[in-house]
Order: structure tokens, then C-alpha cells, then sequence
């Protein structure tokens, strides 16, 4: 309880003792007003203190920022002085290079001359430099256009040779084929022939055609073309062997040693003895299987393809040549 209250209570008790009860109860009003202004004094006081404090903090917060400000502050200072001092150090090298500018501004005319021929040589150089530079452009798109041209028929060289590579090929492979059909046909016709090995008779694979000889005494008696009992049955067994082949020519030679022959009626000499027995073959294997007349043919080579000139025997002989159709090798070759 402070000073003032006190006073206050002893005021009202002096008071009490000596005034009327009515004069008593406005001082309590009064009393009571006080008290409650006494309030509103201590609340606004308790206000005032808060306020205080914060203006003290903000305060505080002031002081640190013009602290940091006038530290700033000489900072700016310096830099401006040190940027016065650049610009004075720029100003008098602007001042120097002016004055250079000027000096040379007034150099001799010998010298701006000596600098003008200089010139004008470095830009005869330059035109020089630079029609040479033209020319080998020129030269360049020449090459690239003759490269590009090689090019083109390089690309078109591959490309025939892989066209003749798969031609190649195909072709190879055909041959392949036909070696191997006609390898299959010469086993074919051992086979159908083996019973007569021993008689005069070979088959043999040569030159892409396979050969069946035989000699004269098989199937003929001496100079005679008519064919004998034995004979009759090779040439039937070589004919149903190949009455089943497709795309084969059946060439029949007739061969004669060198002995002469003089007669009025026929054979009259070896040429005519030869082409009748090639004939008379014929005549046997068409007559005898389902062969097409078409395919066959006879010849007659009289003593003038021998196979061995001290062997008359061997010489007299029908060879029965069995020839591929080459139609489609020949086909590929003429591409």
C-alpha cells in the first residue's frame, strides 16, 4: 500500500468521527472513485512500462543500424575516394592519349604515305589471296563433280558385279545340278548295263555328257550293220533307261577302223558302214521303249576319230553320247 492510500484512509477516518453519516457516504463515493481511478492510473502505468520497454528495443535496434550505417558510410567514403582517385588517374591517361592521338594526327605526310602504299600492298595481297582462293574453289567443284561421278559408276560397277556374282552363282549352281544329274544318269545306265562290262561296253562321265560305248563285235557281225541277239538287249536295256529322262539329247556315232571297203551294194565304204550302224541303233532303241524321236539323232564318223590308233578292235565301235539340254545355262550366260 503506497503513500496516497494511506493518506486516503486516514483522511476517511478523521473523517468518520466527525462528520454526519450523510457527508460519510459521499466520501466513500468518493473514496470508491478514487480507488477506481487509482486503477486505471495503475493499468495505464503498467501500459506506459510495456511501451517503454519496446521503444528501448527498438531503440537498441536503431542504434545498431546507425552503427552499421556510419560504417557503411566510411566504407562509401573510401570507395568514393579511391573511385577519385581512378578517375583522376583516367582522366590523365585520357589526357596523354589524346595528346599521342594529336602527335600522330600531325605525323609527316612521308609517313602516312609509307602507311598508305602498305595498305594498298596488303590489299593487292589480299585480292591475290583471294582470286586464288576462287580458283581452287573452282578447282574443288570440279574435283567434287568428277568424284561424284566416280562415285556414281563405282556404285553402278558394284552393283553389276553383284548382278553377275548372283548370275554367277545361279550359274554354278546349275552346273552343279546338271553335274549331278548327269553323274546320276552315267550310275543309272552302269547299273542297267552291268551284265555287258565285260563285252566290249564302258560308261564313262566326260565333258558334261556321258559316253556309252561299245564295240563293234557286241553288235555286229564283221561288216555288217544288222545287230545281233546280244547287242539287241544292251541297246533295249539303255533305252528304258532313258525313255524316263527329261531334257536329254541322244547322239548315236557310228566308228570304223581304217580299213578299206570296195563293194557294189551297201555299206560301199566306211563312212556309209558307220552312218548304218548308228542308224540301226536307233532303229533298235525307238522301236523298243517310249523314247522321243526328237531327242535322238544318228552320225556316222567313219575311221577319223579314233580312240586308240594301235587298237583297230577298240576303233570299230557305237558310242551313244547322252547330252543335257543346256537351253537354260546358256540362257543365264547370254545375260
Amino acid at each position: 500500500m503506497n503513500k496516497l492510500t494511506v493518506l486516503v484512509a486516514v483522511s476517511l477516518a478523521a473523517m468518520t468521527a466527525c462528520v454526519p453519516a450523510r457527508k460519510f457516504e459521499d466520501l466513500e463515493k468518493k473514496e470508491a472513485a478514487c480507488s477506481d481511478e487509482l486503477k486505471a492510473v495503475k493499468a495505464q502505468n503498467l501500459g506506459y512500462e510495456t511501451e517503454n520497454a519496446e521503444l528501448k528495443s527498438k531503440i537498441d535496434v536503431l542504434d545498431k543500424s546507425v552503427g552499421r550505417l556510419k560504417s557503411d558510410t566510411t566504407l562509401l567514403g573510401k570507395s568514393l575516394r579511391m573511385k577519385e582517385r581512378q578517375y583522376d588517374k583516367i582522366d590523365a591517361l585520357n589526357v596523354r592519349i589524346q595528346k599521342q592521338l594529336e602527335d600522330l594526327q600531325r605525323g609527316s605526310t612521308i609517313e602516312n604515305q609509307r602507311l598508305m602504299n602498305d595498305l594498298n600492298a596488303t590489299r593487292l595481297e589480299l585480292q591475290r589471296k583471294e582470286d586464288e582462293l576462287n580458283r581452287l574453289e573452282k578447282e574443288l567443284k570440279l574435283l567434287e563433280a568428277q568424284l561424284n561421278k566416280k562415285e556414281a559408276t563405282l556404285n553402278q560397277l558394284s552393283a553389276d558385279l553383284k548382278s553377275r556374282e548372283a548370275r554367277v552363282k545361279e550359274l554354278e549352281d546349275l552346273i552343279a545340278s546338271k553335274d549331278a544329274a548327269v553323274n546320276a544318269l552315267k550310275d543309272k545306265v552302269a547299273a542297267a548295263l552291268l551284265g555287258f562290262k565285260d563285252k566290249g561296253l564302258t560308261v564313262e562321265q566326260k565333258n558334261g555328257r556321258v559316253y556309252v560305248s561299245m564295240e563293234a563285235k557286241l553288235l555286229f557281225p564283221s561288216g555288217s550293220t544288222k545287230i545281233n541277239t546280244e547287242g539287241k538287249s544292251a541297246l533295249i536295256s539303255l533305252a528304258k533307261v532313258l525313255q524316263d529322262q527329261q531334257d536329254l539329247e541322244v547322239l548315236v556315232e557310228g566308228h570304223t577302223d581304217t580299213d578299206k571297203m570296195s563293194s557294189s551294194t551297201h555299206p560301199k565304204n566306211n563312212w556309209e558302214l558307220s552312218v548304218l550302224r548308228a542308224t540301226s541303233v536307233v532303229e533298235i532303241m525307238l522301236g523298243n521303249s517310249s523314247i522321243n524321236p526328237a531327242t535322238i539323232s544318228a552320225a556316222g564318223r567313219s575311221e577319223y576319230l579314233p580312240v586308240d590308233p594301235n587298237d583297230k578292235a577298240k576303233n570299230r565301235r557305237i558310242e551313244v553320247i547322252l547330252i543335257p539340254n543346256l537351253d537354260e545355262l546358256f540362257e543365264i550366260i547370254s545375260k
